[in-house]
């Protein structure tokens, strides 16, 4: 559920489309609706990422995501009770500590449900899902199904005016470290010898072992890195949205959206994806009502899996 602040800057796009109409949509209305679905887009780019890694190593897919996002959300409310310091510094210990739950999780719980020797698919499936439930239920048990915000942060509730255009700090914040995360992610993957045994893992995580390649060292530190990744969307989303148990649940669900219409295992396939859901996002809940917005981005899923079921940038 979006904050206060977000809430007004669709109302004011939805507002400019009703006055002037959609055959007759001026420059400015058109500029508000396209930049507001580009960092939003950003941001749902940044929450796949960690997902479309994880699958593209393992071919797992993490039903705990959501659980992910949301508990980075509470790690970083927590530090700033704890701290007093603001969400924007706090980012790199969020970050961190996630790293350390993936890393966990996989050790803890993804590597044995590998080891099944029947069913392993549904086994990792029911693995991650009662993972989730477990985080979710601890989150309502420890903080209550209470909603939460953080207040008087250096960008939350402020906006930028780029000539009748609004661009919330919070937004453009969020677009700017999800660029930055996939352009570390590009240099780690082509530029370390991390990366290039992260490559040869996905490619044949069986031979890898021949060549001297630790799998379960590259596959602990692909689940961390995932989880890093979710812990910077975490902690940008939890400047300008509420924090409850529930809510990495339709933020997962997008995200799921955006690695398959990106292509599984692509990892810039899910941003290139998550802009285009971002902007489809943003033009439907113009149009439509609010409470709507989710309809286009499904329909426009639907369309692109019929022609190209392996998704826009999908090798399988």
């Amino acid at each position: 559920m979006p904050c206060r602040e977000h809430r007004l800057l669709r109302l004011r796009v939805k507002g400019l489309a009703q006055d002037n109409g959609l055959k007759t949509m001026t420059f400015q209305a058109l500029a508000q609706i396209v930049v507001s679905g580009l960092l939003m887009g950003l941001i749902y780019a940044l929450i796949a990422a960690g997902l479309s890694l994880i699958f593209g190593l393992m071919d797992v897919v993490n039903f705990a995501h959501g659980e992910f996002l949301m508990m980075a959300m509470y790690a970083m409310f927590g530090l700033v009770l704890a701290l007093a310091v603001d969400p924007v510094l706090l980012m790199p210990i969020v970050a961190g500590l996630m790293f350390a739950l993936g890393a966990i999780v996989y050790l803890g719980v993804v590597r044995h449900a590998m080891r099944a020797k029947v069913n392993a698919g549904m086994v990792q499936v029911f693995a991650t899902f009662g993972l989730a439930i477990v985080l979710r239920g601890l989150a309502q048990l420890f903080f209550t199904p209470d909603f939460r915000s953080i207040p008087n942060t250096w960008l939350g509730g402020k906006t930028l005016n780029l000539g009748g255009i609004f661009l919330p700090w919070p937004q453009l914040f969020g677009g700017a470290v999800s660029i930055a995360a996939f352009v570390g992610l590009y240099l780690l993957i082509s530029r370390t010898d991390f990366g290039r045994a992260l490559a040869a893992t996905r490619e044949d995580a069986g031979a890898v072992a021949l060549v001297g390649i630790d799998r379960n060292k590259v596959f602990t530190i692909g689940w961390g890195l995932g989880a890093g990744l979710v812990g910077l969307a975490g902690s940008v989303m939890a400047i300008f949205f509420y924090i409850h148990p529930d809510v990495g649940g339709p933020f997962a669900l997008t995200a799921y959206v955006t690695v398959a219409l990106g292509g599984f295992g692509s990892i810039f396939g899910a941003l290139a994806a998550g802009v285009i859901i971002g902007l489809i996002e943003a033009i439907t809940a113009t149009i439509l009502p609010t409470e709507m917005k989710s309809l286009g981005i499904y329909a426009a899923y639907l369309a692109v899996v019929f022609v190209r079921p392996r998704g826009l940038f999908g090798n399988i």
